[in-house]
């Protein structure tokens, strides 16, 4: 499938699912890279889950990873936050199988646009995962900076902006009542005991109406995200993959 323009490998998977539903028949559906990372030898461990698990989305999860130290490190820290920010558990990316029943409906899914596992994990359709290796590199290297990766991570959150934005909504409203006690700690003993209040105490009384502050402002930027986000119009992949087709070449 050519498409007129490069869209980044996320919405490629997008419009590569759409246009598979769009067809008369469907069929069960493998998403993997080329490169060789993703192993072909797999794909019967992810046809035996699948058929263990008809209708439910099997996702591979990286028991060993071949990355650097650094790459691991921070995927590590990415997971954290991702769990921290939407309360989901994300361990696996695009490998999967799709059983035929869940093509249609997961191509109406507009958060696959953006990213494709966060997209199923928003959706609510069943799924699941297996642990996999993941493989060497067949050749080159891969083009992923650690900027596109930030921005991958990124996208990933995204999709749940819905609950990243009430966590952090809860995380600023817990900020502000910790300020809150603080300061009517230090005004309390200020006003009403003897003990001696050090001077660096008026300049905390400071911070943490700064805090406040700061904590209130980001509250409300978060509801009007959300709110311009429910407002805007969602991309459905269905609808719109002829737009970014140029032609599609049969090969077997």
């Amino acid at each position: 499938m050519r498409l007129l323009r490069n869209v980044g490998h996320q919405k490629a998977i997008a419009l590569g699912l759409s246009y598979l539903a769009s067809l008369p028949n469907h069929y069960l559906t493998i998403v993997m890279d080329s490169d060789g990372e993703d192993r072909p030898e797999d794909l019967v461990k992810l046809l035996q889950a699948g058929y263990k698990n008809p209708n439910v989305i099997v996702f591979a999860h990286r028991a060993k990873r071949q990355e650097s130290f650094t790459f691991r490190f921070f995927y590590s820290i990415y997971k954290i936050v991702f769990r921290l920010l939407t309360g989901k558990v994300i361990t696996f990316g695009n490998f999967s199988l799709i059983p035929a029943s869940q093509l249609r409906k997961l191509t109406h899914v507009s958060e696959i646009w953006n990213n494709y596992p966060g997209g199923v994990i928003r959706s609510r359709l069943p799924y699941t995962s297996i642990p996999l290796e993941r493989g060497y590199r067949l050749a080159g290297e891969s083009r992923m900076n650690f900027v596109s990766l930030v921005l991958h991570g990124l996208s990933a959150i995204s999709v749940l902006i819905d609950t990243t934005a009430v966590r952090l909504t809860l995380f600023c409203i817990a900020m502000i009542a910790v300020s809150l006690g603080s300061i009517s700690v230090i005004v309390g003993i200020r006003l009403f005991t003897d003990i001696l209040v050090p001077e660096w105490a008026a300049y905390s009384v400071s911070l943490f109406f700064i805090v406040i502050l700061q904590a209130f402002l980001i509250s409300l930027l978060l509801v009007f995200i959300v709110l311009s986000y429910r407002t805007q119009p969602q991309v459905i992949p269905a609808r719109t993959f002829e737009d970014f087709t140029d032609y599609v070449e049969s090969i077997y």
